[in-house]
């Protein structure tokens, strides 16, 4: 990959619940690894341990540039199982950028992969809704083509989830991956690389996604997060 990644918007900090660094210790992992943006993006209520909602409706108490780092606000909100999301309108009103996915346990069941699909297409299509991370787990089947075309519809990029691709736990997950690739090199939709981190020392950790999309030969043009100036457009940020 000749433009790596410059943007790490899928990281965690101790207000999830199950992470273990704080925003500025974060912020300071992206600065030691080259990273010109780093995106806040703790669980929404429904992972067990997070925050209250009111975390989310205070971010911008945090300056926007932390050791060097610009900071974006964001959330990993949850897809419910009536395919509403678990953070409320108030709040993602004051964020930067929404990112939906799935989560099990008490987040959400598996509904099949119609429902599953128009759930997910549900949450894709709400205005904030600029991501979807890791949508790579066969225990919540997706129709990756209509997942696509509808990313493409609405202005919403995939994740490659690097914690995924280095520990692929998930039912078929890398070959998921590669499926919705071929998809988004397709209809031309965007991705991003995001670490998942969960712990600073893992800020900016794109390698195994990196290689992943290398050895796929993805067109690096559909990769959202090489450019800040291209996040920033893709998100309507001013």
């Amino acid at each position: 990959m000749q433009q790596k990644p410059v943007l790490d918007i899928h990281t965690h900090t101790i207000a999830s619940g199950h992470a273990y660094g704080t925003v500025r210790e974060n912020a300071l992992g992206a600065k030691e690894r080259g990273l010109v943006g780093l995106g806040v993006s703790d669980h929404a209520p429904g992972v067990p341990g997070t925050c209250d909602p009111i975390y989310f409706g205070n971010l911008h108490a945090i300056p926007r540039t932390l050791c060097g780092v610009s900071i974006y606000f964001g959330v990993e909100n949850n897809l419910q199982i009536d395919g509403s999301m678990a953070l409320d309108q108030p709040y993602l009103d004051r964020l930067d950028y929404n990112m939906v996915g799935i989560h099990g346990g008490p987040c959400y069941e598996d509904q099949g992969i119609v429902r599953n699909t128009d759930n997910l297409i549900r949450c894709m299509a709400h205005p904030k809704t600029f991501f979807v991370s890791h949508p790579d787990d066969g225990w919540f089947p997706l129709d990756y083509r209509q997942i696509v075309q509808a990313a493409k519809a609405y202005g919403v990029a995939l994740e490659v989830n690097n914690a995924h691709v280095k520990h692929p736990w998930r039912k078929n997950c890398i070959e998921n991956i590669r499926t919705y690739l071929g998809f988004c090199m397709e209809y031309g939709t965007p991705v991003f690389v995001g670490s998942d981190a969960h712990d600073p020392s893992q800020v900016g950790d794109f390698g195994a996604a990196i290689a992943l999309l290398d050895d796929f030969g993805f067109d690096e043009a559909l990769i959202l997060n090489n450019s800040e100036e291209k996040f920033r457009a893709f998100i309507g940020f001013h």
